[in-house]
């Protein structure tokens, strides 16, 4: 009878050293980022990320709301991550739960990092990231779509900013979780980091990692970081493209 009713844990890697998807280690899932997606948004981006689909809009600068947080000497940066009741298998209760608050916050501190908020005072930049799908990872592919978008807006910023999450599973460390390796690995480390410094902007962690898997972990991360801007680079390019004839400029 002890048994009854217990999660029977997936083998999360293989003896050929694969994935329960064939990936490597240190290989990212599949990633689709289109910048521009919305055209009532000042900026806008829609990532898809493995499973994962995720949409971000941006408004502003415009007038503060409420009108108790307007700064004099810059804007004010607010953040709204909400996952759908749809966007996992066991439906969810809509609305903002304290983990959709949590990553509000962490997400909103990070770009107060990067973007040259003090250009706009007494203004605000408001972010909005709707996850529309889930599968792990989501405040990383929220941030990144929400960075796409910004840039979309034309708000100015230090730099893009990629993140993704790295993890411990079956005592080796990965790259980029999936749904089953957050759940039954042993930690998870999402990051997000300034790519020209290096400089780290967001950096989290579940679970348990000796010094040196946190060392290999964030270099692991780094590494992956770098990938996913190129990507970025490569939405935004393409979004500008599309709105230049081809004759020449804007």
């Amino acid at each position: 009878m002890g048994n009854v009713g217990a999660t029977e844990v997936p083998v999360l890697l293989s003896p050929e050293g694969l994935r329960i998807d064939g990936r490597r280690l240190d290989e990212l899932r599949p990633i689709r980022i289109e910048a521009g997606a919305l055209h009532q948004a000042d900026g806008s981006a829609f990532v898809e990320w493995g499973a994962n689909k995720v949409m971000a809009a941006v408004y502003g600068p415009r007038e503060v709301h409420p009108r108790h947080l307007q700064q004099n000497n810059k804007a004010v940066i607010q953040c709204k991550y909400n996952m759908a009741a749809f966007s996992v298998d066991e439906r969810k209760r809509p609305g903002l739960d304290r983990r959709s608050q949590e990553i509000s916050k962490v997400i909103a501190e990070a770009f107060e990092s990067v973007v040259f908020a003090e250009e706009f005072p007494r203004t605000s930049i408001d972010i909005y990231i709707e996850v529309l799908q889930a599968n792990a990872g989501t405040r990383c592919a929220g941030l990144v779509a929400a960075s796409v978008a910004l840039a979309d807006a034309g708000i100015p910023m230090v730099d893009l900013l990629p993140a993704v999450a790295v993890g411990k599973i079956a005592g080796k460390i990965a790259l980029d979780l999936k749904k089953e390796e957050d759940n039954f690995g042993e930690a998870d480390l999402p990051m997000a980091l300034v790519p020209q410094s290096g400089r780290l902007v967001l950096l989290q962690m579940e679970g348990h990692m000796t010094p040196d898997e946190l060392a290999a972990s964030l270099d692991l991360g780094v590494r992956g970081c770098r990938e996913i801007y190129e990507k970025m680079k490569a939405a935004l390019r393409e979004r500008y493209a599309a709105t230049v004839p081809s004759g020449g400029t804007p």
